[in-house]
């Protein structure tokens, strides 16, 4: 276990000297700071750390975006905590100016996406039982896929014959759909409503799930980590 310094010994969480006002600006600063210098997303836990024990974390970020609402970026809440995102009204300009998000390393095709949302309502579940669903076998190649993107990890062993490993998504899944927790998934009916998704279409066998390297079969991932 790493030794504390002794400057984090001395980090005065409860501000008591202060005035309820700057101590609460002092309070609003620190959490904005943290959530502002990391790449994730920063949970309650975390953000505990750097105020008082009767501290509102949440009044505190209310205050936060309130203050934000004017800026070309915001607070969110993702993933079980928060992250700070340019809003999507300035990806134009931003993709103008730098070329960042001109070409998304993480977009998927329509058969990835599919088995995606699927790994989300069904979790855990078997890539056996994923070709169930579909009608037709999903390649390990899409299975791999998601994984090394960080979308989808080995869940709990199944208690099927051979005990095959199942599939969850990660926090990585839920931060980059812009998911706070995995009842934030919308639901079939909804998703039909938007056009987005055909349930007759993905029952009748209409969606090519096969597209992508099912039929050379390629080693499965390496999984040797998660057993």
């Amino acid at each position: 276990m790493a030794r504390r310094s002794q400057t984090e010994d001395l980090f005065d969480t409860e501000l008591a000297d202060m005035p309820p006002e700057l101590r609460w600006r002092e309070w609003m600063g620190r959490v904005e700071a943290v959530i502002f210098a990391s790449s994730e997303p920063v949970g309650r836990a975390v953000l505990a750390r750097v105020v008082g024990r009767d501290c509102s974390i949440d009044l505190l970020i209310d205050d936060i975006r309130a203050e934000l609402r004017g800026r070309p970026y915001e607070l969110v809440s993702v993933a079980g905590g928060w992250q700070h995102r340019t809003k999507k009204a300035f990806g134009v300009a931003i993709r103008t100016a730098t070329g960042v998000g001109a070409r998304d390393d993480k977009a998927l095709s329509q058969s990835e996406s599919l088995v995606l949302l699927c790994i989300g309502y069904f979790q855990p579940i078997t890539r056996a039982e994923l070709g169930q669903v579909f009608g037709k076998e999903v390649s390990r190649d899409t299975v791999g896929h998601l994984r090394k993107l960080g979308f989808i990890a080995a869940g709990p062993r199944s208690p099927q014959p051979g005990a095959p490993y199942t599939y969850v998504t990660t926090s990585a899944f839920l931060s980059q759909f812009g998911f706070e927790t995995l009842r934030d998934l919308p639901d079939f009916e909804k998703l039909e409503d938007a056009g987005l998704l055909s349930k007759d279409r993905l029952l009748a066998g209409e969606i090519p799930i096969t597209a992508i390297g099912e039929q050379d079969d390629p080693p499965p991932p390496d999984l040797s980590d998660e057993a």
